[in-house]
């Protein structure tokens, strides 16, 4: 049975997000057409469905891309399992990360487009009390509707501060707390955003200093929930995520975008090549060819 899916009663006048659960049937659909926005499950159940991806082994987790399929987690680099298991990360990516090249702004852009993103929040059912549960927020970044809040929050800001600094982030707080009933409480909300910032040579950047040029993007969208016990209801999850995780496709004339140019690309044209860049701001070793064994 899927748990909360959002068919507990809301205060008057508020409103609630459009939620589906596996129960719906429509994750056959998304099997199909990857037609998902957003999805929340369970880390324990993320664990147990995507071993191939996902490595929990006493108070290390270990994310890992084989190939070119997988998952892009973005985290500070620890993590506290269900409020109790105290836990560290490898293979991540940074919540916020610095970019001082177009070289740096563009391999970012990749990565973050590239993968599914992942977050990881940690959940009260009622704020006061003490039993925590950790969720794993999915972002299909395939999905058109995802895709375009990314890209047209990168591009706006880049064409409104060209040649200055400038800092953008992206806010999931809002869409995963309507998801919950009245009364639950995000523990660490703080980690369902993340952020880049663009340090120019300017000499003199006064829309940065006075805080103009730093933007936040609150992501919205349809949120699918992919809690369940029901063996059956898992293996469609499993097949599902599965069906996420595989490559997406990428454009050639990525790497000649400009930092003033809107995306034209469409959902079917882009990442159609590998995507596997050297980066500063994760812990695991990319390269051209694929994703090299990860060391603990």
């Amino acid at each position: 049975m899927a748990v909360w899916s959002g068919s507990d009663p809301s205060p008057a006048g508020s409103v609630r997000p459009s939620l589906a659960s596996v129960s719906s049937g429509e994750l056959q659909g998304c099997l199909r057409t990857c037609n998902c926005e957003l999805a929340l499950l369970p880390l324990r159940q993320l664990l147990a469905l995507q071993p191939h991806f996902f490595q929990l082994q006493g108070d290390s987790l270990a994310v890992l891309n084989p190939g070119n399929r997988g998952f892009t987690v973005l985290s500070d680099g620890s993590l506290r399992i269900d409020g109790n298991q105290e836990c560290r990360l490898s293979g991540y990516f940074k919540r916020y990360v610095e970019l001082n090249t177009h070289y740096d702004y563009k391999n970012y852009r990749e990565v973050i487009l590239g993968r599914p993103l992942v977050l990881f929040v940690n959940v009260k059912t009622r704020y006061s009390s003490s039993k925590e549960k950790t969720y794993a927020l999915l972002v299909n970044v395939r999905h058109p509707k995802m895709r375009r809040q990314i890209e047209n929050g990168m591009n706006n800001i880049i064409s409104s501060v060209i040649g200055e600094s400038y800092k953008l982030q992206f806010d999931f707080r809002d869409v995963v707390k309507k998801f919950f009933p009245s009364g639950a409480h995000l523990v660490n909300e703080e980690s369902l955003s993340f952020s880049y910032e663009f340090k120019s040579d300017a000499l003199f950047d006064f829309f940065y200093w006075f805080g103009v040029s730093k933007k936040t993007v609150s992501v919205n969208g349809k949120v699918l929930n992919l809690s369940s016990t029901n063996p059956e209801k898992k293996d469609i999850i499993m097949k599902f995520l599965d069906k996420m995780s595989e490559p997406n496709l990428r454009s050639n004339s990525f790497s000649d975008r400009k930092f003033s140019i809107i995306s034209r690309t469409s959902v079917d044209d882009v990442f159609n090549g590998n995507l596997t860049p050297q980066s500063p701001w994760t812990e695991t070793v990319w390269t051209l060819s694929g994703v090299k064994k990860l060391e603990d």
